[in-house]
């Protein structure tokens, strides 16, 4: 063991990390388990187009691949890479290849700010550092040390009388991980108050929360602290989207999830997400999901019953 290749040792950590996956009986549906912040996953099917919001987390893929939709732009990350997400964003994700041989097998970590926003502070490094250009989530290779963390978070589910005193512990060394790794940059960026950054995400969480509220760019811009061209200009770079289109697909991917998790009809979902014209509703679905809501809905709850069946 003390002499394998730094591949082969991570070949050893990733199916130590599948096996108990496997073993482990998620809280819910969407994969929460009893460690605090990790979500686990595992699907013998591949998985269709559905939409998807990311909180700010770290998302590693322990065998397969999902391709990841943000505005017009798609990605795709597997297990040599993972997926780090600074910001809220939504999505449209999909696993091409998934089968009971070989099934999708992954975990989603959710990073806790404030304690990146310590670690930062403790590291005390000084300097201005020049902001990174590009979108607040990355693909990046997965590292041994990044992968070694992860691994001791997810056995913490073999031990759970060590979750409380372990699991804490273990957070902060994934997020000093993360934040001195080449795709740290901007993750410091978006935790360090007053950057133009940190700006953007007062102006994401403030959409997160009143995405079916009318708004005005001005007052966005100043409760960002920011002007009004330079919160279009970092937004742009920071989510892919202009503020506007940003709550539009906020309000489309609610809308989605109540016609299929609350059966409500386009109309009544339309309204409830702060649309006053259901033709405007149904036109802009379509154009973002590629099908009027009506079919979308129907084929998607149609899968799922073939999936579950």
């Amino acid at each position: 063991m003390y002499n394998e290749t730094p591949a082969r040792h991570m070949d050893r950590l990733r199916s130590a990390i599948a096996e108990t996956i496997t073993a482990y009986r998620p809280l819910d549906d969407r994969g929460a388990t009893s460690v605090p912040g990790l979500a686990v996953g595992r699907i013998a099917q591949p998985m269709s187009a559905r939409t998807y919001i990311y909180e700010p987390s770290l998302c590693i893929s322990v065998q397969g691949t999902k391709q990841v939709a943000v505005g017009d732009r798609r990605f795709a990350y597997d297990e040599e890479r993972f997926l780090l997400t600074s910001i809220g964003l939504p999505t449209i994700i999909e696993v091409p290849a998934a089968n009971v041989d070989r099934p999708y097998t992954a975990l989603q970590f959710n990073l806790d700010l404030d304690a990146a926003h310590q670690i930062i502070a403790d590291m005390n490094t000084g300097g201005v550092e020049v902001p990174p250009r590009g979108p607040g989530f990355t693909i990046a290779p997965l590292s041994l040390e990044l992968l070694d963390v992860v691994a001791r978070l997810v056995a913490l589910l073999k031990a759970p009388r060590d979750i409380s005193i372990l699991a804490g512990f273990f957070h902060k060394e994934l997020l000093f991980r993360l934040l001195t790794g080449q795709a740290g940059g901007r993750l410091r960026q978006i935790v360090r108050i007053g950057s133009q950054s940190h700006r953007v995400a007062v102006a994401v969480a403030w959409l997160r929360t009143n995405y079916a509220s009318r708004v005005r760019i001005e007052d966005l811009a100043e409760l960002s602290g920011m002007g009004v061209s330079t919160l279009h200009r970092h937004f742009q770079e920071l989510t892919t989207m202009s503020p506007i289109q940003y709550q539009k697909q906020l309000r489309l991917h609610e809308a989605r999830r109540l016609m299929l998790n609350e059966n409500l009809d386009a109309g009544c979902a339309a309204y409830r997400v702060g649309y006053e014209s259901v033709t405007q509703f149904s036109r802009e679905y379509r154009r973002l999901f590629g099908a009027p809501p009506k079919r979308d809905t129907t084929s998607i709850a149609r899968k799922w019953r073939l999936t579950t069946s």
